[in-house]
């Protein structure tokens, strides 16, 4: 093979993978802030952000700016302390679009988040869902494979308040989504993020 073919081929090699890149999906997973217990007589649904939540949302927003990962759609939990997250990570990491509140994500399963990404307009690229435990930890572990019958939860991802987990989905359309086709890409934790910044 000739020099010239061998540059060609490396181009195409390069070609494929930049296309393959525009082929996957990537989906955002936050676990709202720390929540605020000092009221025992304050609804669930209500309770807002301790001082910790407050700071730790914008913290891992800005995390999102700084990683080039801003999502181009946010569904969260309508609950006050998901709504509160949401604003926070949003304005800290430059979103600029409305966010989109999902009464099916308080109170409900993984089955409904992995719904809610399946009826996405396939234009959306980088969705991000903010919600509550122990339902975001199911979701990752359906996305990636490690959930269902035979499910071993030593191999769970721990999600804590503010808890980010980014992943690849590799697939073009939203409806084609089944649980096993997320990759891993990365996870951080807010105490994780505060030392090394």
């Amino acid at each position: 093979m000739k020099a010239a073919e061998y540059v060609q081929k490396d181009l195409g090699a390069v070609r494929w993978l930049e296309a393959s890149s525009r082929l996957m999906k990537t989906i955002l997973v936050l676990r709202h802030g720390k929540s605020d217990w000092s009221d025992p007589y304050q609804a669930d649904f209500d309770r807002p952000l301790a001082k910790r939540g407050r700071k730790d949302a914008p913290r891992m927003g800005e995390v999102l700016a700084l990683f080039q990962c801003v999502p181009d759609r946010i569904l969260s939990s309508p609950a006050l302390r998901a709504r509160q997250t949401a604003d926070l990570a949003a304005e800290a990491c430059g979103y600029r679009r409305s966010i989109h509140w999902e009464d099916a994500f308080y109170g409900g399963g993984s089955h409904d988040l992995i719904a809610a990404l399946q009826r996405l307009p396939d234009t959306v690229e980088r969705p991000m869902l903010i919600g509550h435990n122990p339902t975001l930890e199911e979701t990752v572990a359906l996305l990636l494979g490690r959930g269902g019958v035979g499910w071993n939860e030593e191999f769970a991802i721990r999600l804590p308040t503010a808890g980010l987990v980014c992943i690849d989905a590799g697939v073009v359309d939203w409806a084609d989504l089944e649980p096993g086709d997320g990759t891993l890409r990365w996870f951080l934790i807010p105490r994780l993020v505060k030392a090394i910044q």
